[in-house]
């Protein structure tokens, strides 16, 4: 690539059935000058069309005229590449369990500074995971005290070494892939190596699953 060209803008599409925040979030994507507006949805339906679109990430919410968005994540992770970050008014306990199990990317909540909101699609972009505040306490208060550590698919021949539980805990403190290689002493590369043995182990898909999941089965400490 010559050097005076500029790299690509990361493309974002949109799911929001609720126009003035839909509106909000065109508006906090088309302020930044490396993202892209890809297209929006107000419905499932019409998410489904943005797909072939192929975007970087889709802001998606939950609470949708014809299904709920956590059914959609799936469907992102199955048909492309594109990272999925919840933008929802849900905060409750068990919304979040369920966007993170679903393969979310990250849970931001829509009264979120915009600031925030274009940090986090940032965050995402470069393959972390952001978690707003308050979703991050009650997905926390859930693993410590609502589910403690049970059996699992993962068998101990499979366990995570130190290593991957490492890389787990600063994915768990919000650390990009180039944050945790520098705290690692490892190259970004290798960091990519671990996360696709971690996934495996786990039989997860995304960050945000897999930190679930290694506290779930006694793993991970936070």
């Amino acid at each position: 690539m010559p050097q005076n060209q500029a790299e690509p803008n990361f493309r974002i599409a949109i799911v929001e059935d609720d126009p003035v925040v839909r509106d909000h979030f065109i508006e906090i994507v088309s302020s930044a000058p490396d993202l892209d507006l890809a297209g929006v949805a107000p419905t499932l339906g019409k998410a489904a069309e943005l797909i072939r679109l192929e975007p970087d990430l889709f802001l998606v919410d939950i609470g949708l005229p014809d299904g709920s968005g956590l059914d959609f994540i799936p469907r992102i992770k199955a048909e492309c590449a594109a990272k999925a970050l919840v933008v929802t008014s849900f905060g409750d306990r068990e919304t979040v369990v369920s966007a993170i199990k679903a393969g979310a990317d990250g849970y931001l909540l829509k009264d979120s500074d915009p600031a925030v909101i274009l940090e986090g699609i940032r965050v995402t972009l470069q393959g972390g995971a952001p978690i707003s505040a308050a979703a991050a306490v009650y997905l926390l208060d859930r693993l410590r005290m609502g589910d403690p550590p049970i059996e699992s698919a993962v068998e101990e021949s499979c366990g995570l070494t130190v290593r991957e539980v490492d890389l787990l805990q600063l994915f768990a403190k919000g650390s990009s892939y180039k944050e945790a290689a520098r705290a690692l002493g490892i190259s970004p590369l290798t960091v990519g190596n671990y996360v696709k043995s971690i996934y495996r182990k786990l039989a997860v898909h995304s960050r945000g699953e897999a930190v679930y999941e290694a506290v779930k089965t006694g793993q991970l400490r936070l």
